[in-house]
């Protein structure tokens, strides 16, 4: 009997050194209540657009954090009845349940016992993660978990426990909590998910990939029913609602927004220094920087999520079928035509080449390497692809591979609508709307702007005969279709892109004035000072493009890019604003600027842009310019609307790989169809309608009957009066007239007019 008493004794005494070691550390650490109440789990910054819906993520871990009156009681009544069906009646520790491990693995010595562990031990076992201290691993960390449960359960209630440990539960797939959970298999919010899709969420708590519903449907669906049996015997559902929720197929609703996933990765990619710098530059209340990745910021743009689906769905279509006529064009042969320094230069840009470069391979070990056969995913149109290759038939794989950017704003306040940098940010990380490429034809406006600003006639005709400046190098440019016959008025030329008519522009113009109106319009890239320049030769970013033209469309007024308008806490709390740029006015002539516009309306109407009517259905005031670089490597499209400012380019990563033919590789063809199918899209939207009513500034009534010449000639006439007593006669010229309107003076006493008119209506609402 004494032996037996000796016996409890040393074990209650061993217990409570093994009890105090654990509690005051000695086998990992066990956090204070001060420390517990100070929990923070790392939450992700999150970008919204105008209309507050979700873009995008910064994170470390891709976890959103909920209140618990945003959670579903479907969600909570699953957990309990499925992971702690006593947890209303504990204080965080099951005491029978601990017991039971402690001397299964101590006395018998089964390392593999578990369970028991109530939701507090759970947070606990998540927020805290175990050691390993050999034997005894099982019982140490169960009986830390216990004590930090207990510490848990007396500094939060009921509710805020269950709220921490659905915000702090990994579902899988790298994403953590209720909210990003919901969102990625069913999307939705937490509070709006029904009882068997709680279930299914619940369910994967047992084993994240196990019971993933979109890789293991049929696992994930058993479980499913699994927990719905367990809300059954823990009374929270019927025998009958249980054996209807469990006939119900799986339906899954996946969508994937993370860093490099979602409605604007490249939008979230261009914001990203801006926010770091914004965040390193600002403190949070204990005197540490903001982390973007950290910290939960709710960051506001100026995007519109529709705008945005619109955009991507018009990029993927088009994309989609454009790469089949390319690979079809190409079908038995390679795109860069055996020129081994594209593909050279393909490979070059790898992180495969560039690492190895950097780790001191040879030349020779690393064109050995890129032979070796290697397991990888392949984006294709069809889907991403599994498949064994080599990394240098990777290479060609993407160099075959079309891209493209395409951009929408608005033109008064420069406010980013739409941004689409590439096919798929996954595997094209390079933003096709900020990087730069030959404009082509896309650059004529400027010069027929500048030939208007420098007192170039509007009704003068200029000849299409291929020419040669000999003062330039005997440069002799010609038009895309070989005809060079006839005289084209400046509206004519434009709209029907005459390379040759935008030559001899820029020539009586002077290549010194065109550069400076390009400035005018906010151009800050590289202008050479040669004549090809009225061709397009200069490399501009999209984004410059377009607010060049945004610029015309205003009057000369100049507006810059505005897309951050406020970062606030993960609790509301507004922590900085961000004011738009104050618009500009240029030196630009208002009228000048208006009959640019005019004469791109009529490239819509009758010239390279006539596809946005006829194919698109587009039929309220639109304006644009297409445009072709050398060889058919870059395809451009500016589409201009009284509201909206939209832009696409197209082509491949190597200018050295693009269509043989001008039917393929020309602007209307590759990057047209972008801005027709966003804005059919857009406009047959009910919410969107109206757009379509809006107008473009109106012309003087007598510059318009002016305007009204045959845009092209077989013969030219002389119908001016060619002399002092005929031109007194005859009355006014048309170019007397414009010199008339274009007069400051003049815009602003019509400005005074159209604003007294207004102001009579408003008066008789």
């Amino acid at each position: 009997m004494l032996y037996l008493l000796l016996l409890v004794a040393l074990g209650i005494l061993a217990f409570a050194v093994f009890f105090m070691a654990v509690f005051f550390g000695y086998t990992g650490h066990v956090p204070t209540s001060a420390q517990l109440i100070e929990i923070k789990n790392p939450q992700a910054s999150e970008v919204f657009s105008e209309d507050g819906k979700l873009l995008g993520r910064y994170y470390t871990e891709n976890r959103s954090n909920v209140r618990f009156d945003e959670i579903s009681t479907n969600v909570i009544q699953a957990l309990i009845a499925t992971e702690d069906a006593r947890f209303y009646e504990h204080r965080g520790i099951d005491e029978i349940a601990l017991l039971r491990v402690l001397f299964k693995t101590i006395l018998l010595g089964d390392r593999s016992a578990g369970g028991g562990s109530t939701l507090s031990q759970q947070i606990a076992k998540n927020l805290f993660p175990r050691n390993d201290v050999g034997i005894l691993s099982m019982p140490v960390n169960k009986l830390r978990e216990a004590i930090i449960a207990y510490r848990l359960e007396r500094i939060y209630s009921k509710e805020e426990i269950l709220t921490l440990y659905l915000n702090t539960v990994p579902f899988g797939e790298n994403i953590f909590g209720i909210e990003v959970a919901s969102e990625r298999y069913f999307s939705k919010k937490p509070q709006d998910l029904n009882i068997d899709e709680a279930a299914v969420l619940v369910g994967m708590l047992k084993a994240n990939n196990t019971y993933n519903p979109r890789l293991n449907p049929e696992r994930s669906k058993e479980r499913r029913n699994l927990v719905i049996s367990l809300m059954v015997t823990n009374g929270f559902l019927s025998e009958e609602e249980g054996e209807t929720y469990k006939e119900k197929p799986l339906e899954v609703k996946y969508t994937r927004i993370s860093f490099n996933e979602g409605p604007a990765p490249y939008f979230l990619e261009m914001l990203k220094p801006e926010l770091l710098e914004w965040c390193a530059a600002n403190t949070k209340p204990n005197g540490e920087p903001w982390n973007l990745y950290t910290d939960g910021l709710r960051i506001e743009t100026t995007l519109n999520a529709d705008y945005q689906v619109y955009a991507r769905q018009s990029v993927n279509e088009h994309m989609k079928t454009l790469q089949e006529v390319f690979d079809k064009h190409w079908e038995n042969a390679e795109p860069w035509r055996g020129n081994n320094s594209i593909l050279q230069r393909a490979v070059q840009r790898t992180d495969r080449y560039k690492n190895m470069l950097k780790a001191g391979f040879s030349q020779e070990q690393i064109t050995e390497a890129f032979q070796k056969k290697i397991t990888t995913s392949l984006f294709t149109w069809e889907g991403l692809q599994q498949v064994e290759t080599t990394p240098l038939d990777s290479v060609k794989h993407y160099l075959r591979l079309l891209n493209t950017g395409f951009l929408a704003f608005e033109p008064n306040t420069g406010d980013l609508k739409a941004w689409v940098g590439g096919i798929d940010f996954r595997f094209f990380k390079y933003d096709h709307v900020i990087s730069e490429r030959q404009v082509g034809s896309t650059f004529k406006p400027f010069v027929y702007l500048s030939a208007l600003e420098n007192g170039l006639s509007p009704f003068d005709y200029y000849p299409a005969e291929q020419q040669v400046y000999e003062e330039y190098d005997n440069w002799s440019p010609s038009n895309s279709d070989g005809n060079h016959n006839g005289y084209y008025s400046m509206e004519g030329a434009l709209s029907q892109s005459v390379n040759t008519v935008a030559a001899e522009v820029i020539i009586q113009t002077g290549i010194e004035n065109v550069i400076s109106t390009a400035r005018e319009l906010g151009i800050e890239a590289d202008l050479p000072k040669v004549p090809s320049l009225a061709l397009g030769v200069a490399s501009m970013s999209l984004k410059d493009l377009l607010f060049a033209y945004a610029t015309m469309l205003n009057g000369g007024i100049r507006t810059e890019p505005y897309y951050l308008k406020s970062i606030s806490d993960n609790d509301g709390n507004l922590l900085a604003e961000f004011e738009r740029p104050a618009a500009q006015k240029t030196r630009l002539n208002e009228i000048n600027c208006r009959l640019i516009t005019h004469m791109m309306e009529t490239a819509i109407n009758e010239g390279t842009g006539t596809k946005i009517r006829t194919s698109y259905r587009i039929y309220s005031d639109f304006a644009g310019k297409t445009g072709t670089t050398q060889n058919h490597s870059d395809g451009w499209f500016v589409g201009l609307t009284p509201n909206l400012v939209t832009g696409c380019w197209v082509g491949s990563e190597d200018p050295g790989v693009h269509f043989r033919t001008i039917t393929y590789g020309q602007g209307s063809f590759m990057a047209l169809p972008v801005v027709g199918k966003f804005y059919h899209k857009l406009y047959n939207d009910p919410q969107y309608q109206k757009l379509q009513l809006a107008n473009f500034p109106e012309l003087e009534e007598q510059l318009l009957a002016d305007l009204n010449i045959p845009p092209y000639k077989d013969i030219l006439e002389i119908e001016r009066p060619d002399n002092l007593i005929d031109r007194i006669f005859a009355g006014k010229s048309k170019e007397e007239k414009l010199r008339e309107v274009q007069r400051p003076e003049k815009v602003e006493e019509k400005k005074g007019l159209w604003r007294s008119i207004k102001g009579i209506f408003k008066k008789k609402k």
